[in-house]
């Protein structure tokens, strides 16, 4: 599976970006998709992921202000980020893993290039 993530950029605060991560290379059925944000000097941290269901579990950081979401005839996953505030600048990436969502970064085995957000104040 390769994925692609897109659509970061340079926002005040109090406004909206949305992310998209493409998958290609193999069946998008089965796989789990997640976003995950790490800033400078900050661990890598889970955001938001969807099963192919659509069932979705959401960080409590971001709950209310994010959504994720899923086009499986795309094979695409996007990122609805509104609200953004300055703790939102990060570097955003895109994974994916099968069957199960899991918070854990290291149990995702496919990786987009990651996507920067930056949101002043």
């Amino acid at each position: 599976v390769q994925l692609q993530a897109s659509g970061g950029g340079s926002v005040q605060a109090g406004g909206s970006l949305r992310l998209s991560c493409a998958a290609s290379g193999s069946t998008f059925s089965n796989y789990v998709v997640g976003w995950f944000r790490q800033a400078p000097g900050k661990d890598r941290e889970f955001v938001a992921a969807i099963k192919y269901s659509g069932s979705t579990y959401t960080a409590d950081s971001v709950k209310g202000r994010f959504t994720i979401s899923r086009d499986n005839a795309k094979n695409t996953v996007y990122l609805q980020m509104n609200s953004l505030k300055p703790m939102d600048t990060a570097v955003y990436y895109c994974a994916a893993r099968k069957y199960y969502i899991i918070t854990s970064s290291t149990t995702y085995d496919y990786w987009g290039q990651g996507t920067q957000v930056t949101v002043s104040s």
